[in-house]
């Protein structure tokens, strides 16, 4: 009798599972072919300097990615962001869908710190050089940080994924120190943020996305960085991260 109930259950999972298989690779399919179209429009604002524009195509791009998919992004602790100003994101980093939520629901006009790898996808890599991102290239000596602090004055957000590249295993893992040494620069409040859940659906080099699925985004407090210099930035890094651990949840 049990076996037939488990065949019975299994046999009415499977068209399910079918489904969802067939709604995923549908909708990263589509999520490709919405990045292409809106990737031109968006290095051809980028080229002409017109960053405005590129962070309103940027927006519409991640949020059209993110309903496609079907993806749910829960966002808790915005009232932190009340009438900071410009800020440093310091965030950990599970999947691509890290960038979508951030660059979609996030307030303010906002841009990463991303490495250099990006640049060699099409149009999109050229959208992100010239529409105010900062590339990191280990070759550039501080030239980046430098154009770092120029964007952040120029009232832009910046995002820095501190753990130097993304981590689908459920963890917090150690931050880097670029991202405390940036709000110490800068003087812009430090904000942590810790994402939740997205690697369940698009971990690190899955090639389609698993639709459906669901993320946090929690907010923390700023830290002020107006009486800390480069020399600061360890603690700070340590504070950070430590926020981060603190907001992070295994299951969402």
């Amino acid at each position: 009798m049990s076996n037939q109930v488990e065949t019975a259950s299994l046999a009415s999972a499977s068209p399910a599972r079918l489904l969802k298989t067939v709604w995923g690779a549908i909708a990263t399919l589509i999520c490709v072919l919405v990045t292409a179209v809106l990737a031109v429009p968006t290095a051809i604002c980028a080229r002409m300097g017109q960053l405005g524009a590129v962070t309103f195509l940027s927006t519409i791009w991640a949020r059209a990615l993110i309903n496609i998919c079907g993806v749910k992004v829960d966002i808790v602790g915005l009232e932190n962001l009340r009438g900071i100003g410009s800020y440093i994101l310091v965030c950990n980093h599970q999947s691509f869908f890290d960038i979508f939520a951030v660059a979609a629901y996030m307030p303010g006009p906002i841009r990463f710190v991303a490495k250099k790898e990006l640049l060699k996808i099409p149009l999109v890599g050229y959208a992100m050089k010239h529409g105010g991102h900062v590339i990191i290239d280990r070759q550039g000596g501080g030239r980046e940080i430098r154009k770092a602090v120029e964007i952040a004055r120029m009232g832009y957000n910046l995002c820095v994924f501190a753990e130097g590249h993304r981590f689908s295993d459920n963890r917090v893992h150690e931050f880097e120190d670029g991202a405390a040494w940036l709000a110490a620069l800068t003087k812009l409040p430090a904000v942590p943020m810790a994402i939740s859940g997205s690697g369940a659906f698009f971990p690190r080099l899955a090639k389609v996305v698993v639709p459906g699925g669901r993320m946090r985004m929690t907010i923390g407090r700023p830290i002020p960085t107006s009486n800390l210099n480069s020399k600061d930035r360890a603690p700070l890094t340590r504070q950070l991260e430590d926020a981060v651990r603190d907001m992070f949840v295994e299951e969402v």
